[in-house]
């Protein structure tokens, strides 16, 4: 889904991701990498932050209404004030419970490092980005006080939303006393001797980028579970670990949503066109599968959101 903040500030929230679920689109300038948005989400199949990974940093803030933010082997319920940080490159995935009004900030971790090999990307924000235990966090347990993280987080928003003078130095300082916080939460577990990251999160990406570009074929388990070189079994666990869908039901609900957006992308395509490019075997089995998600029939689904 695509939101416009009326905020000056703020940016258009809209993803645009590779075929690996990489976001593809820049978060700030190259001289400023860091991005505000202001979004608001409803309990609908089309208006989901879809599994995508970025290599920026992410906090989310509740604003009000109540979200589902899901990393791989994790679900966390967010209510209104809550805060939450998205590691480098985590796949995530988002839906409102049933309403929410979400703020966050995008930023690159050049912005508090300066440069790749400064003490600060050696001494603090490499370790951090690098932990394999920490693919996020929320905020609130990093302060003393509930209400610091709030505070800080809504100061450097507004001085961002706002456009003050020197927002830069206002959202840089907010941002590295969060990263600091967050380097002296995970302590050692930043250091040389950390576990090694599980492999799972290496083979979803792989299986996910297969779906991807395969979903219009009659995949098969099989297939899936190859592309990860694993067998058909610790493919189905690894999908039940890490986003607790199995690879099936993933497919048809990516089948499903690319069918949604094509309807709406392409008015005057004809529906059993687009069940047949989607990957489904028959219209009848498309509107019924459509239906299931969406409540109402490809044709209903078109009619309602042609605006």
């Amino acid at each position: 889904p695509t939101r416009r903040s009326s905020d000056l500030g703020l940016k258009e929230c809209g993803l645009n991701l590779s075929r690996d679920n990489k976001e593809l689109k820049p978060h700030g300038t190259i001289d400023f990498p860091c991005a505000g948005y202001s979004s608001s989400y409803r309990d609908s199949e089309d208006d989901i932050i879809p599994w995508h990974w970025h290599p920026e940093l992410e906090i989310l803030y509740i604003k009000s209404g109540n979200l589902k933010l899901k990393l791989p082997e994790k679900t966390f319920h967010l209510t209104p004030g809550d805060g939450f940080i998205v590691n480098s490159n985590v796949l995530h995935y988002a839906a409102a419970e049933p309403l929410c009004e979400l703020h966050s900030i995008v930023f690159s971790p050049l912005l508090i490092t300066g440069w790749e090999g400064s003490i600060f990307a050696e001494k603090y924000i490499g370790p951090l980005v690098r932990c394999p235990s920490f693919d996020g966090c929320s905020l609130k347990c990093l302060f003393p006080e509930p209400k610091m993280f709030e505070n800080l987080f809504t100061a450097a928003f507004h001085a961002l939303a706002e456009d003050l003078p020197g927002y830069e130095f206002t959202l840089r300082e907010a941002l590295s006393k969060l990263c600091y916080a967050l380097c002296l939460w995970f302590g050692p577990e930043t250091g040389e001797d950390c576990p090694a990251p599980s492999p799972d999160a290496e083979r979803l990406r792989i299986m996910l980028d297969f779906i991807h570009c395969h979903y219009s074929e009659p995949l098969k388990l099989s297939q899936i579970a190859e592309a990860a070189d694993i067998g058909e079994r610790e493919c189905l666990r690894c999908f039940s670990r890490m986003i607790q869908i199995s690879p099936i039901q993933y497919l048809l609900k990516y089948r499903v949503n690319q069918s949604a957006s094509l309807l709406l992308r392409e008015p005057g395509k004809n529906i059993t066109a687009i069940a047949g490019g989607c990957g489904f075997d028959s219209p009848g089995n498309f509107s019924r599968i459509f239906k299931r998600y969406y409540k109402c029939s490809p044709k209903e689904y078109r009619s309602r959101n042609k605006e």
